[in-house]
This record gives C-alpha cells, structure tokens and sequence, in this order.
C-alpha cells in the first residue's frame, strides 16, 4: 500500500512538472500552470456513456489525467480518440496509454487531424482546450463543428477557469448550461456542456 501511495505521488509530481514546462514553452496553448485534477476529471468524464457503442473524442489531454478518468468509466482503450496539440504531451501520452487513438494535431483541423475518422459520430466530446486563449468567433465554430460530431442530445463538456461560459449562448443554435465548479482544482474549475438546440 505505502509503495503504491508513493508511486501514484512520484507519477503526480512528474505530471505537474512536465505540464509546468509545457505551460512555460506555450502559455497560450497550456491553459493552466499544474494539470487538471482528479477531482475535475472525474466530473468531466462522468458524463461519457460508455455502452453508446460510441467512441469519444477527447481534446487536449495534456499530461493524461481526464484521458484516465475517461478509461476508468470503462471505456475501451481502442473507443477513445485524443488530440494533443504539444508534441511533448503527445509522447508521453503515447507511452502512457498504449491503445488509445492518441493524434497529434490542432483541434482547430480536426478534419484534418482525425483524417479517416473525421466521419464519425462519437458519444460525447470531453474538452480542455484553452479556449480563453482563442477569439470568440474560433470558439463558436470550434463549438459547431464538434456538436455536429455527437448525437442530438449528447454533450460537449468544457474546462475553463473563468466564471462565465467561455462560448457565447446562441439559443438558437445549441443549449449552453453550468455543469459543476469544481474548488479542489487550482484554480477552481467551471464546467459547462454544450447540446445541439432542439
């Protein structure tokens, strides 16, 4: 028990420290300065149906904790597609979770990045791309694309650190609501889902 606890510290600290250096390389593509923490992670990936059938899309994964929250609700290594925008992360991520469909690129293209996937429908999109860093009318669209990639009614979650939904409401065109704040986060974290209007 004790060599596990120490274990799970040590791979905890590694983490924090590589997500520091990528933060430090990239300030806008890094949104936070430590990784996301289980606590929020959990939140995120409670929200993937893992008998839809369905693969998920996860983006910007970073150092891999939401990426594991996600595999603890028993999806299948193979069902989950994550997009890595840091040549550094995606590397680690590779060695970490052998099986998943882990794609360097831009969320941005994702056409481009998820190439003979860009096709298919996935159960949900679970999200921690710094989308503060980027002008509203690329979150919007962001937004748009990855809606028109998920079922009518499955959600786009989202991470921010802001106290507002960080994509505008449009009522017309998708359904915006507060999924949890999240204080054992540093800094405390937002959620927000996102559904295609009816």
């Amino acid at each position: 028990m004790a060599f596990r606890l120490k274990t799970e510290l040590a791979r905890r600290f590694e983490d924090e420290l590589q997500f520091f250096k990528g933060w430090q390389r990239d300030k806008k593509g890094v949104g936070a300065v430590i990784p996301t923490s289980i606590y929020t992670a959990r939140r995120m990936a409670s929200v993937v149906n893992p008998h839809s059938g369905l693969p998920v899309l996860e983006l910007g994964p970073g150092t891999g904790v939401i990426t594991k929250a996600i595999l603890e609700r028993g999806l299948k290594p193979s069902q989950l597609v994550s997009v890595e925008y840091s040549s550094a992360f995606h590397e680690g991520l590779v060695r970490r979770f052998p099986g998943v469909d882990i794609r360097l690129g831009d969320a941005f293209r994702l056409d481009e990045v998820l190439a003979e996937r860009s096709k298919e429908q996935f159960d949900c999109v679970i999200s921690a791309i710094p989308m503060l860093s980027f002008p509203m009318e690329r979150r919007v669209a962001l937004l748009e694309d990855l809606l028109a990639r998920v079922p009518a009614g499955r959600p786009v979650i989202q991470i921010t650190y802001g106290p507002l939904s960080p994509v505008i409401k449009m009522p017309g065109r998708y359904v915006v609501s507060h999924y949890d704040f999240v204080v054992r986060n540093i800094p405390p974290a937002q959620l927000w889902t996102y559904r295609r209007a009816p």
